[in-house]
This record gives C-alpha cells, sequence and structure tokens, in this order.
C-alpha cells in the first residue's frame, strides 16, 4: 500500500492499533493440549531440563529458548530522529526492531525499555536480566553515555552486545562506500573523508573505516574540527581527532574531498560545498527523515556524484535492518560471547560482494522493479534479498568461529 503523507500518520496508528495493540505477542513453541504435554511444559517434568541446566549452565542453549533468543534495550534518550521520548514513548520502535529479527532472521525478541535513575542503574538492570538472553541488541541511547553503557556490558557479560546505532550503522556505511569508491575510480586507503557528524554512529563508522584502511578521515561536529587541540574531547573521538591547523570548520575541509559522510541534521550540506568536492565525489547524506543534502539539489550542482541517504524513496538507501538480524544471526549460531570487529568487517565484505552480483526475480518483485543492477543508483543489496540470511549470516558465524578456534 501507497501512503501519502495526508493519511500515513492515520495509517500508522491503525497500524499499530489494530486488530489489536502492538506488534508482538507470544506463541508457544510446544504443544499444549493434554495432560501429558501440561505435565512435560511445566510441573513435574520441567523439572528435569532445569537440572540440566544447574549441573551445566550450557544446556540452557539446548533445553530452553536462550540460543534464539535477543534483548532490545533502550532508555529512550534518543529515539530515531525524535530525540528523549523516554522509555515508554520509544516501545513501538523496539517492537519494531522485534518485527525485523523475526521476519529477517527468525530471531525472537523481547523489547525491554528501562526507566533508570542513573547510568549505573541501567547497566545494572541490563546485568541482571542478561542470564535470559543469547545476546543483547542496545538501541536508541544517546551519546556518550552509550558509549559508557556498551563498553561496560560488553565486559561485564559473556554474550555478544551490540549498539545498533554505532555498530550497524558502521557495517552498512562501510560496505555501501567500498562499493562507491570503486566505482567513482577511488581507494579507500588514499580517499579524503569528512564526516559531519561526531556522535554514536559517526565515530563508529570511521573507526570501522579506519580499520578497513581508511586513512584521511577528518571529524567535524557542531562546534568545527575535531583536532586535539579542543578541550572537549572525550574517549571516544580523541584517536579520530587530527593535529591542529587553520581548518576549523566544514567550509575549510570540504574542498577537494572525496566523500563526505553526514550522521547530522537536515540542510547542513550546502550546494556551495558540493561544488569544491574531487572529481567523482561521494555523499552519503545519512540525517533521517530529512538528510544533509537532498538529491535533487547535489546532482544539479554534480553530475559526476555518487549519492547515498538513510531514506527509502532515494536510490542507496543505508538501512540497519541489512545488518543487524544478520549480525546476530551468526553470532546466535556460533554461539559467540560478543560481536568483534572482524565480524562486523565480514558482514561488511558480504554485503559489499552481494550488491554487486544479479538480482533475484523475487526482490526485483518485491520492489515493483523490472531491472537493477550494480551501479552508481545499486551500491548496496535491498532489504528483502532473501539471499542476505545465508551470505550475512554464514560470513558473520564463519569470522566468530575463527575468532574462537
Amino acid at each position: 500500500m501507497e501512503h501519502s503523507k495526508k493519511n500515513l500518520k492515520q495509517d500508522a496508528l491503525d497500524y499499530h492499533e489494530l486488530p489489536k495493540p502492538g506488534k508482538l505477542s507470544v506463541e508457544s513453541s510446544k504443544p499444549c493440549a493434554t495432560q501429558d504435554d501440561l505435565s512435560l511444559a511445566y510441573t513435574p517434568g520441567v523439572a528435569e531440563p532445569v537440572r540440566e541446566i544447574h549441573r551445566d549452565p550450557a544446556n540452557a542453549y539446548k533445553y530452553t529458548n536462550k540460543g534464539n533468543l535477543v534483548a532490545v534495550i533502550t532508555d529512550g534518550t534518543a529515539v530515531l530522529g525524535l530525540g528523549d521520548m523516554g522509555a515508554l514513548a520509544s516501545k513501538p520502535v523496539m517492537e519494531g526492531k522485534a518485527v525485523l529479527f523475526k521476519r529477517f532472521a527468525g530471531i525472537d525478541v523481547f523489547d525491554i525499555e528501562i526507566t533508570a535513575p542513573s547510568i549505573e542503574a541501567f547497566i545494572e538492570t541490563v546485568v541482571n536480566i542478561a542470564p535470559t538472553f543469547g545476546g543483547i541488541n542496545l538501541e536508541d541511547i544517546a551519546a556518550p553515555h552509550c558509549f559508557r553503557i556498551e563498553k561496560e556490558l560488553r565486559e561485564r557479560l559473556d554474550i555478544p552486545v551490540f549498539h545498533d546505532d554505532q555498530h550497524g550503522t558502521a557495517v552498512i556505511v562501510s560496505a555501501a562506500l567500498l562499493n562507491a569508491l570503486d566505482l567513482q575510480g577511488k581507494q579507500i586507503d588514499t580517499a579524503k573523508i569528512v564526516f559531519l557528524g561526531a556522535g554514536a554512529a559517526g565515530c563508529s563508522c570511521a573507526k570501522l573505516l579506519k580499520l578497513m584502511g581508511a586513512k584521511n578521515i577528518t571529524m567535524v561536529d557542531k562546534t568545527g574540527v575535531l583536532d586535539t587541540g579542543r578541550p572537549d574531547l572525550h574517549d571516544n573521538n580523541r584517536d579520530l581527532a587530527i593535529a591542529p591547523s587553520s581548518n576549523k570548520t566544514l567550509a575549510d575541509v570540504m574542498p577537494d574531498t572525496d566523500v563526505f559522510i553526514g550522521v547530522s541534521a537536515a540542510n547542513t550540506l550546502s550546494v556551495d560545498l558540493v561544488k569544491v568536492m574531487a572529481a567523482n565525489p561521494i555523499i552519503f547524506a545519512l540525517a533521517n527523515p530529512d538528510p544533509e543534502i537532498l538529491p535533487t539539489l547535489a546532482h544539479a550542482v554534480r553530475s559526476d556524484l555518487l549519492m547515498a541517504t538513510g531514506r527509502s524513496d532515494f536510490p542507496n538507501q543505508v538501512n540497519n535492518a541489512l545488518c543487524f538480524p544478520y549480525l546476530f544471526r551468526g553470532a546466535l549460531d556460533a554461539r559467540a560471547k560478543e560481536i568483534t570487529e572482524d565480524m562486523k568487517i565480514a558482514a561488511a565484505h558480504a554485503l559489499a560482494q552481494l550488491a554487486r552480483e544479479p538480482v533475484p526475480e523475487a526482490t526485483l518483485k518485491a520492489y515493483h522493479l523490472k531491472e537493477l543492477s550494480f551501479g552508481k543508483e545499486y551500491i548496496i543489496p535491498k532489504p528483502f534479498d532473501e539471499r542476505l540470511l545465508a551470505r550475512v549470516a554464514g560470513a558473520v558465524c564463519d569470522a566468530a568461529l575463527k575468532f574462537y578456534h
């Protein structure tokens, strides 16, 4: 169904309310129709797996749903593009995340919205409920406290902890950029890359790109260029700061830039700055719902441009649904204790490679397309490409198994 702006609001509210409120329900995976079923599902039969798990905690993966259950957890401080909406108001987004986990990777999810009096209390809450789950997906938590939360949880828990707003975005951006650079005749180790936005997503993207070979990255935030002379640097962005120079603003660093990656706010990249970029430029304008510059404006002044956004109504949507279901599927299948950098890089390379291959007919039909092939308007796979599960999850699982063995 196509939604106009006029009816989108009501269609969305009806979708979430009818025929019953919300987007999730819990269904039993075992029969419970007879007295015999009941005696196995609960007392006295349930005592047997309890004893086995008490004897060896690894048996929880054998006798419970732990190995296919992820917690999507938030404090509601950075909900989509809406900001600090609070834990309760974030619940529709967390339920939506759960739907995507199930639809694309067959993973069950409990969405958990936490109102906590402090960062410490939030962390302790997650630690205390963690035995239930095979993985933790942190979502819509504002910077900079999202960094501390993820770091402490990764250190304290023996299951994968993944902040999707940081690392999911980084994987998709990296995959898309690998292909964009190739199409534009550029190399990651020599490309001049400028980030506008140095929050959770921007810092994580830049760090993953550095691991993949990028050597010339300049970060710009609302204060200006991140250089080592700034007193407001913190642990998560300090290693991305460059040496102080006369370049202090976005306008100072944009001339001859090969790649602009925006993870900031609407309308923050001007046409004039697009004009001074290097030949065959790449622009990822990822602010949602309104990008740093509209593709129509950017293409009007640069015919040699390759562009991506975070929106589905323009080519090359950078969509986290291409990453997190498959990253967790691979991690769960490998029974990984963490998400490693190698696992993220494996996911990025698998996504990049998949976009170079012929698109299945079923995928074309899902998007009402007659044809689609690798090029400036198709640099990353479509979310409804059924090959993603085997290819990306498989690459992640292989990387995890190599790490542990």
